[in-house]
């Protein structure tokens, strides 16, 4: 079998597939260039003495805005208490408070402390490093340098993938291939994802007939350091969650005690604040001197950027940062394409409706990437079938729909301004696979007519509001 990716999901699902042989297909070494890397915020379980699952279920499904898949968001948040202990007999090493228990954070739209942190503010880096470690403890797992292009499909079912490693064409059969490639937030000129995140497993996945589910629904992050780099510099709702508020140039905390309202909420105020002509900073004064313990990468980002939390108000900015729709899976991870499976950002499990809550991303990949590479090892291995000879199919080019995505799909949308989006990519999409999927996205907007979580529509009723 194949994973395509080099993130949570995917090594998850290497691991949980041991000892059955998996090629891990990267263009880099695992972890390089994963979104799961750069994740600050943490991991969502219910842990606590106060907490359970039903209350982590109940917080998901009001943030999703009544578009959640129930029975998936119940297997899923299920799974948390569990994932924990295996995440910990990997060796990832979460913060503990003084009495040695695993201590946990509060984010928005949580109605208790239930985000697990690894060395503050480096969350995603911790779980990496120690899945990674156990990739390479692993015999069955194989990593191959090279990049998929094109996933080949045989009587209606996988039959392998076509890769590049410098000018040579891989020509790799398999019957089972996850694809664990992340989001699209690089489709946007103001991302916080990795710059290679265009959506590129969506592309396999549209080419090989698959179905793809509520591509319209991409959360915002509220709070990006407003910087002039390609990927924003995240400043995590953990941050929020420790006392931080958003504040304007004249100091006004404008959300009158709304900072840890769900996502999209809060992205919303922030861009209308910011279009009617204000600045916006997040200020964490009152954190004071934890501040640089308590968020260790965010300290060194705001030092690198001339700022001092302690005493400088942060500038901010709404960024693309997640993707809630994707490709439509089962409970298995298992795609409308016999043999295709999908874990993590890519894959649209139901658990996130139309608005994801805050640090279940990490949770989704770790569960659903296990799940899935269980699922694929279970199947039957069956003889797999020389690959044809065939022409690469062209190369994404995300630059030259950034502008249109930027300006007609981003926090706030118009119908005329949908409707132009849908006529500029598809005069575009001929020979671009980026402006293929962006052209998808322009038209499941354009087809939901009510505002809802982050899909938000000038002019339109909004289902979901602040809690």
């Amino acid at each position: 079998m194949i994973i395509i990716g080099g993130g949570i999901a995917g090594l998850m699902a290497a691991l949980a597939a041991a000892p059955a042989p998996v090629v891990l297909l990267n263009p880099v070494a695992p972890g390089e260039g994963a979104a799961s890397v750069w994740s600050q915020g943490g991991l969502a379980a219910a842990v606590g003495a106060d907490d359970s699952p039903a209350l982590h279920i109940r917080d998901t499904l009001k943030a999703g805005a009544g578009l959640c898949a129930p029975q998936m968001v119940a297997e899923i948040i299920a799974a948390g208490p569990g994932l924990v202990d295996t995440m910990l007999g990997y060796g990832v090493r979460f913060d503990t408070d003084g009495s040695g228990r695993l201590a946990l954070g509060l984010e928005a739209a949580h109605s208790r402390p239930r985000i697990l942190h690894a060395n503050g503010d480096q969350t995603g880096a911790e779980i990496m490093r120690a899945l990674i470690a156990a990739v390479r403890r692993t015999p069955s797992i194989r990593f191959l340098p090279a990049q998929a292009r094109h996933i080949c499909v045989s009587g209606g079912a996988v039959a392998g993938v076509l890769a590049t490693q410098g000018d040579e064409v891989l020509r790799l059969p398999a019957r089972q291939v996850l694809l664990a490639t992340g989001g699209i937030g690089a489709l946007f000129r103001d991302s916080t994802n990795p710059p290679g995140a265009v959506g590129f497993g969506l592309m396999l996945a549209a080419a090989a007939g698959a179905r793809l589910k509520d591509l319209e629904f991409i959360q915002f992050h509220p709070t990006a350091l407003a910087a002039n780099t390609p990927s924003l510099p995240l400043i995590s709702e953990a941050v929020r969650g420790e006392g931080a508020v958003l504040i304007d140039e004249h100091g006004d905390a404008f959300l009158n005690g709304g900072d840890l309202a769900p996502r999209d909420t809060v992205a919303r105020a922030v861009f209308a604040h910011q279009t009617a002509g204000h600045q916006v900073f997040l200020d964490a004064r009152r954190i004071g001197a934890r501040f640089a313990t308590r968020f260790p990468a965010i300290s060194e980002i705001c030092a690198k950027a001339g700022i001092n939390p302690q005493n400088q108000p942060i500038p901010v900015r709404p960024a693309a940062h997640y993707h809630m729709g994707g490709v439509a899976v089962d409970a298995s991870g298992q795609s409308s394409v016999p043999g295709l499976f999908a874990a993590g950002e890519v894959a649209c499990t139901g658990l996130h409706g139309a608005n994801r809550l805050a640090s279940n991303s990490l949770l989704e990949a770790a569960v659903c990437g296990a799940v899935a590479g269980r699922a694929m090892a279970a199947l039957p291995v069956g003889n797999a079938s020389t690959l044809p000879e065939m022409a690469l199919p062209p190369e994404p080019n995300a630059a030259a729909i950034r502008g249109i995505m930027s300006e007609h799909l981003g926090v706030l949308r118009t119908p005329a301004g949908l409707q132009r989006a849908v006529a500029q990519l598809q005069a575009l999409a001929p020979g671009n696979p980026a402006a293929e999927l962006g052209l998808r996205i322009a038209q499941a907007a354009l087809a939901r007519k009510t505002s809802v979580g982050a899909h938000a529509v000038q002019g339109t009723a909004a289902l979901h509001q602040a809690a």
